[in-house]
C-alpha cells in the first residue's frame, strides 16, 4: 500500500494528459476554517502557500507528538517547498463507496523520508478525522509518513480508530487541523482529475485511485512555520 502511494505522485505528473489542464474557479462557499478539537493543548502554526492561496494549520504537537513532528521536519527542512496536492477523494470517484472526502499532497518526486514508526491512533490522541483536520496516509501499521498527508473536507468517519478505510481498523493518525484557507483546500478538491480513459492507462494497482489523481499537481510553493 505504501508503494501504490508513492507512485501516485508520478502519475499525476507524467500519465495524465488532456487539454483540460487550466483552473477550476472556485464553486460554492464553504468556512474558513473546520471546527476546533476540545483541548488540543500545544501547536505550532504553519502555512501552506499552494497555487490557489494560502492554507493556514495548527500542528498539535503535545497530543500527537510523533506525527505532529515528523510533518514539523517537513516544514523545517524545505522538504514541501515545490512538491504539491495531487489527489482529490470525492463522495463521486470513491470506489470503496466511504463516501470520504479528502484532498492529499506532499512530496511528488517518490521520497518518503521519514517513516512514523508509532501510530497514534484517534483513539489515543482523540482527534477525529472531521473537517480541516490533518492526517497521516499510510498502510500497514508503521508505514506513515509526513511525506502522504490529507486534509479531511468532511467527517470522514471511517477513516477514524475502529473505521473501515483501513482493514486493521486502526484508522489514520491526525495531527492538526485548517484554521485559515479551508475553502483553498474545497478549490483543490474541484479541480481536473484524470479521465476514464486515462485511469485506464495507469498500471493495475492504481485501479482504487486512478481517477482520482489530479491532471495537475497543486503546487506547494512554499511551507514555513508561523
Amino acid at each position: 500500500m505504501k508503494k501504490i502511494l508513492m507512485g501516485i505522485a508520478a502519475l499525476t505528473l507524467v500519465g495524465c494528459g488532456g487539454d483540460d489542464t487550466g483552473i477550476v474557479p472556485l464553486s460554492g462557499s464553504y468556512p474558513d476554517a473546520g471546527p476546533a478539537f476540545s483541548n488540543p493543548g500545544q501547536a505550532v502554526g504553519v502555512v501552506l502557500e499552494t497555487d490557489l492561496g494560502e492554507i493556514h494549520v495548527d500542528v498539535y504537537t503535545e497530543r500527537a507528538p510523533k506525527s505532529a513532528a515528523d510533518f514539523l521536519y517537513y516544514v523545517d527542512k524545505g522538504l514541501y517547498d515545490g512538491q504539491g496536492f495531487y489527489r482529490v477523494v470525492t463522495s463521486e470517484n470513491d470506489k470503496q463507496n466511504h463516501d470520504l472526502s479528502i484532498i492529499q499532497g506532499g512530496r511528488l518526486d517518490l521520497k518518503d523520508l521519514t517513516l512514523v514508526a508509532e501510530h497514534e491512533s484517534t483513539q489515543q490522541t482523540g482527534f477525529q478525522n472531521i473537517t480541516g483536520a490533518l492526517a497521516l496516509a499510510r498502510g500497514e501499521i508503521g508505514s506513515a509518513s509526513a511525506a502522504f498527508f490529507f486534509i479531511n473536507l468532511d467527517d470522514n468517519k471511517v477513516l477514524n480508530h475502529g473505521g473501515i478505510r483501513n482493514p486493521d481498523g486502526q484508522g489514520f493518525a491526525v495531527f492538526g487541523r485548517v484554521t485559515k484557507g479551508l475553502a483553498v483546500a474545497y478549490h483543490i478538491q474541484q479541480q481536473r482529475t484524470s479521465s476514464p480513459e486515462e485511469a485506464k492507462q495507469q498500471p493495475p494497482e492504481f485501479a482504487l485511485m486512478g481517477e482520482q489523481l489530479l491532471r495537475q499537481p497543486v503546487f506547494i510553493k512554499r511551507a514555513y512555520r508561523k
